[in-house]
């Protein structure tokens, strides 16, 4: 069931820039922030994403990383 947020007190150059930036995408004030909560909602906090960083396993060495990305990256030009 969908629920209803409200916000108040939010200065005008705030809110302005809000207007701005949806008439930008063609959206209303309130659309354009309904999806940039689902944006916000569906990241990660700074907390579960160092959690789940943490867990990862280094199977390589910064020495192996570092050949591989120049192995991308190609020849230098001379």
């Amino acid at each position: 069931m969908p629920r209803t947020i409200q916000i108040r007190d939010v200065d005008d150059d705030v809110y302005d820039a809000l207007a701005r930036r949806a008439a930008e995408v063609g959206l209303s004030v309130p659309e354009y922030l309904r999806k940039e909560t689902e944006r916000l909602a569906a990241r990660p906090t700074v907390q579960e994403w160092l959690d789940r960083t943490r867990r990862r396993s280094g199977q390589q060495t910064p020495r192996e990383t570092l050949e591989a990305i120049d192995e991308l990256r190609g020849a230098w030009p001379t």
